[in-house]
C-alpha cells in the first residue's frame, strides 16, 4: 500500500464492476477513504471486499446525488475526489436509433456526469482542493460505428470537463479527463463479437485494455504532486486507438 492519496476522501461511481470498481481499489490501495457508488446493490458488498464503504445511487436523480454527496460531507468532513465512472453503452445505427435509446444515453452518460459535478463543485471550491476525474472514451474522439449516441454523450463529456476545468482551477479544483479505449468490462460485453473483433484489428496494441491499467492514470490525476498541473487534460489509456 502506498500513501499518495493518504487522508483523501473519494467518491467513486460506476463502482460495482469494471473501471469504477478498479479505480476504487487502487484509491484505497493508496491511502484513500473511498465510498462506491452504483445503482446495482451489489456495490455494498463489493465495496466491503476492497476495504470502502458502497451506497445505491441513481446517477440520474438529482435529489439522489445531493444525498449523497451530503451524506459524505457530512460524515467524513468533505469530499477531495470525484471520479465519474458509470455510464450504459448500447449499440444501433443512426437510422435506426430510437429517440429514446438516444435520450437514456445522454441522460446517463453526460447529463448525470454534469449533476455530480456540479454538486461536488461547492465543497471543494470552500476547500480550495479538489479532484475531478470524468471517464470519457476515445470514441469521443474518432467516433464508432452503431454508437453515435455513445459517442455524443462522451464528446460531451471532454467539452464539459474543459469547461469546468477553466472556471475551478484558480479555486484550487482540478478538473480532467480520462478517455479509455475498448476495456475488458461488463460494459463492453455487451457489444457483439464482430465489432469487438474489428476493433481489435484496428488496435496498434492488438488487444483490448483492463480495467486495472486505467486505473493507474486515475491515481496520478488525484496524486499531490503527479496530478498538480494537469487542467482540463484528456489522457488516453486507448491501445493506440487514437494518438492526439
Amino acid at each position: 500500500m502506498s500513501e499518495l492519496l493518504k487522508g483523501k476522501r473519494a467518491l467513486v461511481t460506476g463502482g460495482a464492476s469494471g473501471i469504477g470498481l478498479a479505480i476504487g481499489s487502487a484509491f484505497v490501495d493508496a491511502g484513500a477513504t473511498v465510498v462506491l457508488a452504483d445503482r446495482n446493490p451489489v456495490v455494498a458488498t463489493v465495496a466491503s471486499e476492497i476495504g470502502s464503504e458502497g451506497v445505491v445511487l441513481d446517477a440520474t436523480s438529482e435529489s439522489a446525488i445531493v444525498g449523497v454527496v451530503s451524506d459524505m460531507v457530512a460524515q467524513l468532513g468533505g469530499i477531495d475526489i470525484l471520479v465519474c465512472s458509470h455510464g450504459i453503452l448500447t449499440q444501433a445505427p443512426a437510422s435506426e436509433m430510437t429517440s429514446a435509446q438516444w435520450r437514456e444515453t445522454i441522460d446517463i452518460d453526460l447529463t448525470s456526469v454534469f449533476m455530480l459535478n456540479r454538486a461536488v463543485l461547492p465543497t471543494m471550491v470552500s476547500q480550495k482542493d479538489g479532484r475531478i476525474i470524468n471517464v470519457a472514451s476515445q470514441l469521443a474522439i474518432k467516433g464508432g460505428v452503431s454508437l453515435a449516441h455513445y459517442a455524443a454523450a462522451k464528446a460531451g463529456v471532454i467539452a464539459m470537463t474543459k469547461s469546468i476545468a477553466q472556471e475551478v482551477a484558480g479555486e484550487g479544483v482540478l478538473v480532467n479527463a480520462i478517455a479509455p479505449g475498448p476495456i475488458e468490462t461488463p460494459l463492453v460485453d455487451g457489444i457483439d463479437d464482430d465489432w469487438k473483433r474489428a476493433k481489435r484489428a484496428e488496435l496498434p496494441l492488438g488487444r483490448f485494455g483492463t480495467p486495472e491499467e486505467v486505473a493507474p492514470t486515475a491515481v496520478l490525476l488525484a496524486s499531490n504532486p503527479g496530478g498538480n498541473l494537469y487542467v482540463g487534460q484528456v489522457l488516453g489509456p486507448n491501445s493506440g486507438d487514437v494518438m492526439p
